[in-house]
């Protein structure tokens, strides 16, 4: 564990130079991970394990998601099991299902939380708000958490590009003792970059304001202003989606994820540095509220309530469904379909 100093403020972080992978798999050499759940999270982090030398199994029900199992390489009856006799073979059960989907397989996975085995998540949602998904773990059992900072598909995608996702990790209940060795070297399994350590409570609360925040939420909502603005001020599709999606995402965005928004701005023209240093301030000034509104809702339950509610409705699917066709079917995302159509590396194909 190495101090790190960010912004003033020193933190702990575990990177593979001090926790190594060797080390990792000597940790957990006699346990059987078994990945409950193959959607988002479960392929990235089970072929990860898998491809570090770890034993891994999947438990995932038949369909759709069940042939992409076998398709990425998991045997039937031997690698890939049903949920229950995945998790009554396994000694660290991972609960990766949606957050609707574990509070509806609870019941059927907590008899086989016998002494000892360990119940890992990567979301602290359903422990965090247990007062409303019912998921009460026994208290002989270690409960972990690594929670990587992006997509499974993003932790999947780097790890074989060599490359590690930064992850946060938390020990919600240590009963053998061993709770730190385990979530440490899974973490480690699953090709995290550096990890940082939180609590249960900090990452659900933290995720959800994230979520609905500057990750996707406050995105959208931004990035739809300003071009809806553009276009009822004569702009064309083309001009307004370039000058609001296309610059951000295709040239600003590599920028300052590689150097800071600070390096940014000290590197663009004296007009964009004068306009941008003047209106973050009314930005700033004009958002704040709204993510204290949000963090509110989200730290009091509110926002998990809202989705556990809206997930367990019988026409929630159909629902979810329509919305995101709209969100498709808006002017601004199809005319980014026609401007990735025209971007240098499709038009050479």
């Amino acid at each position: 564990m190495a101090e790190m100093n960010f912004g003033g403020v020193i933190e702990n972080v575990i990177t593979p130079k001090e926790f190594s992978l060797e080390k990792a798999r000597e940790i957990l050499k006699d346990e059987t991970i078994a990945v409950l759940g193959y959607g988002v999270q479960g392929p990235g982090q089970a072929c990860n394990l898998r491809d570090n030398g770890f034993n891994v199994i999947v438990g995932q029900r038949e369909g759709k998601t069940y042939d992409k199992a076998v398709s990425d390489g998991w045997v039937p009856g031997e690698t890939l099991f049903s949920l229950e006799e995945a998790a009554e073979r396994g000694t660290i059960i991972c609960m990766l299902l949606s957050d609707a989907a574990q509070i509806a397989v609870w019941p059927t996975v907590r008899p086989y939380l016998t002494a000892g085995k360990a119940l890992y998540f990567s979301h602290g949602f359903g422990i965090n708000w247990n007062d409303r998904t019912g998921i009460v773990p026994p208290a002989d059992v270690d409960v972990i958490m690594v929670a990587p900072k992006g997509s499974g598909t993003s932790l999947r995608t780097m790890f074989l590009e060599g490359r590690g996702l930064n992850s946060s990790y938390a020990i919600y209940q240590d009963a053998t003792g061993k709770a730190m060795d385990r979530v440490v070297a899974f973490g480690i399994g699953i090709g995290s970059g550096y990890m940082f350590e939180t609590t249960f409570q900090r990452e659900a609360v933290s995720d959800l304001t994230g979520e609905r925040g500057s990750l996707m939420g406050a995105i959208q909502g931004l990035l739809l202003a300003q071009y809806e603005v553009l276009r009822e001020n004569g702009h064309t599709p083309s001009e307004a989606f370039n000058e609001t999606v296309e610059e951000l995402t295709q040239s600003l965005m590599p920028l300052f994820a590689a150097k800071g928004m600070d390096w940014m701005y000290a590197n663009c023209s004296t007009t964009a540095q004068r306009g941008a240093l003047d209106w973050m301030g009314p930005f700033h000034d004009a958002i704040k509220p709204v993510m204290y509104q949000l963090y509110d809702s989200v730290k009091t339950g509110r926002e998990a309530q809202i989705s556990i509610d809206s997930n367990s409705q019988p026409d929630y699917r159909e629902k979810l469904n329509e919305e995101l066709k709209a969100l498709h079917e808006s002017e601004m995302w199809r005319t980014a379909e026609v401007v990735r159509q025209l971007r240098p590396e499709n038009e050479a194909k």
